[in-house]
């Protein structure tokens, strides 16, 4: 059995933009990797190849009409290309796409999410 690496993408691997908290967009305000990230994770990836890399984040209500996924995915597909070029590749990457509000056990810090890795 492979050991599992969770790492959080907004706010950790990219810059968390304010107000809104969505990276959706590929304009410098609302995409930006974080300092050290990709040599951080390529590190890890390459140091500790025992581990799987799993990418876990909410998206509040990615799908709806106040965040629609076209304004998501690419913006993330980038982040993985540059990612994929330090060679640095999720296993798995886990969307929660719930809002606050809705206290859902799949929104992070929940564990939800992780159903699958603590069986």
């Amino acid at each position: 059995m492979k050991k599992a690496l969770f790492i959080d993408r907004d706010g950790t691997i990219l810059v968390e933009p304010q107000p809104s908290q969505q990276i959706d967009g590929l304009t410098p305000d609302k995409f930006q990797f974080l300092p050290g990230a990709i040599s951080g994770l390529a590190r890890i990836a390459h140091d500790l190849p025992e581990y799987e890399l799993v990418l876990v984040t909410n998206q509040d209500g990615l799908g709806t009409a106040s965040f629609p996924e076209e304004t998501f995915w690419p913006a993330h597909q980038l982040m993985r290309d540059i990612l994929a070029t330090e060679g640095v590749h999720f296993a798995a990457e886990l969307v929660d796409r719930s809002f606050p509000h809705q206290c859902l056990a799949t929104r992070k810090p929940g564990l939800g999410l992780l159903a699958h890795y603590l069986d």
